[in-house]
């Protein structure tokens, strides 16, 4: 049987509200760690571009600054 069949005979509440509900409470810990995952690697690498921009923007000022090259 198709699953479009089996839903065939239910009522739109059935369809779009109960089988929703019910596929959040079964699988809501795996979509809250995935959603929590997501963020968290957003968030390093939001981190880790304002840390490289930083470091090149002390680089360049400290570079310009001493321009006699004692390195």
């Amino acid at each position: 049987m198709a699953v479009r069949e089996i839903f065939a005979g239910m009522p739109w509440w059935v369809k779009w509200i109960a089988v929703p509900v019910v596929a959040i409470f079964v699988f809501g810990g795996l979509i809250a760690s995935v959603i929590g995952f997501v963020v968290g690697l957003l968030f390093k690498v939001l981190v880790f571009v304002v840390l490289v921009g930083g470091l090149i923007f002390v680089v360049r000022k400290f570079t310009s600054s001493s321009s006699r090259g004692d390195w």
